[in-house]
C-alpha cells in the first residue's frame, strides 16, 4: 500500500479537533458565530483572578493555553493543549481582520518560537485587548498596547 498521508491544512486540523457529544448538539452557522465568540469570552471572563498554574487548566490555576483549552472545551471544540500548536490551526490573519474570539499569540521573553496565547476580547483601531494567563497576575486581562506585548505580538488565528 502506497503512503498517501499528507500533511493536513488548518482547516482540516480544525475539523478533527472538533468533538460532538451527540448528534443533537447544536453547531453554529455563520450568523451564530458572534454568539458563540461572547459565550467564549464570558467563560474565560469567569476565571479572572485565577492564579496561574503551569499545565493548569481548572480554575485552581491555568497556564495560558490551559486557559484557552478549558474555554474552548466547554463548547466541545478540542484544541491542542499548547500555545505553539494552537498557532497551526485555523486561519492566520493580517492585523486588520482580528476580531473577538479569535486567538492571539506571543514570542515573550525573546524565544523563537510561540509560547503565549490568549483570545482577543476588544479590538479599535490601535489596540487588541486580550484575556490570557500570565506567570506573575493570573488570569487578566492585556493590551497589545503594552511595549512588552506590542513587542512580543507575533500572530492571530481566527478558528471558528
Amino acid at each position: 500500500m502506497r503512503n498517501t498521508e499528507q500533511k493536513s491544512s488548518p482547516k482540516k486540523l480544525l475539523k478533527k479537533s472538533f468533538k460532538r457529544k451527540n448528534d443533537d448538539d447544536y453547531i453554529a452557522s455563520d450568523e451564530d458565530t458572534s454568539y458563540l465568540v461572547k459565550q467564549l469570552i464570558n467563560t474565560a471572563s469567569d476565571n479572572l483572578g485565577a492564579n496561574y498554574r503551569a499545565g493548569g487548566t481548572t480554575p485552581d490555576g491555568f497556564d495560558c493555553s490551559g486557559l484557552m483549552y478549558a474555554t474552548f472545551k466547554k463548547f466541545d471544540i478540542i484544541l491542542p493543549r499548547s500555545s505553539v500548536d494552537m498557532a497551526k490551526i485555523g486561519r492566520v490573519l493580517s492585523t486588520n481582520e482580528i476580531q473577538k474570539g479569535d486567538l492571539i499569540f506571543f514570542k515573550t521573553n525573546g524565544r523563537k518560537v510561540i509560547n503565549h496565547v490568549g483570545m482577543v476580547i476588544e479590538v479599535t483601531e490601535d489596540e487588541i485587548k486580550f484575556i490570557h494567563s500570565s506567570t506573575q497576575k493570573g488570569v487578566i486581562v492585556s493590551s497589545t498596547k503594552e511595549p512588552y506585548y506590542e513587542k512580543s505580538f507575533t500572530q492571530a488565528n481566527r478558528i471558528l
